[in-house]
């Protein structure tokens, strides 16, 4: 593989936020992955999360993403670079009327299997079975704390 066209990449979708592949762990040696994510206008992609295994650093390609790392926050816009440390509490969103683009670098990899696993889980229309969606999150060392979601929607004017 020398290039993926703008067309290529397999996806995993849900709500709020789109994933496309581009590297996975296989192909770089588990050192990391790198997924193009896509993010609604005025959606929230995550609510606040920890990571135990990995970093995550979100390079904006287009329109703006907002993020809380921490107890910081912050608006980036195309060209800037977000780092999201393994431990620190973070979520990100899009404040704006756009859609945002961005690349994720997770490193070391593995973790960007969550989102093929998580889309099935999510596409039934009805409640997501929260045994399954507990037991996911467990074996990939994530923390959500999905009572951050009312807060982070009302206090950056964001859509469900």
């Amino acid at each position: 593989m020398n290039t993926i066209t703008r067309e290529q990449g397999e996806r995993a979708d849900i709500a709020g936020l789109g994933t496309r592949y581009l590297l996975r762990g296989e192909q770089t040696g588990g050192r990391f992955a790198l997924l193009e994510h896509t993010i609604r206008p005025r959606g929230l992609a995550a609510p606040m999360h920890v990571h135990e295994r990995e970093d995550e650093y979100s390079f904006v390609l287009a329109g703006r993403m907002g993020a809380r790392v921490g107890n910081v926050e912050v608006e980036a816009g195309p060209g800037d670079l977000v780092a999201k440390p393994r431990g620190i509490p973070h979520a990100f969103w899009n404040p704006g009327d756009d859609e945002t683009r961005l690349l994720e670098l997770i490193s070391p990899a593995g973790f960007e299997s969550y989102f093929a696993e998580l889309a099935p889980l999510l596409a039934g229309g009805g409640p997501p079975d929260l045994d399954a969606l507990a037991e996911l999150q467990a074996r990939y060392a994530l923390q959500m704390d999905m009572s951050t979601v009312d807060s982070l929607v009302e206090r950056h004017g964001l859509q469900m």
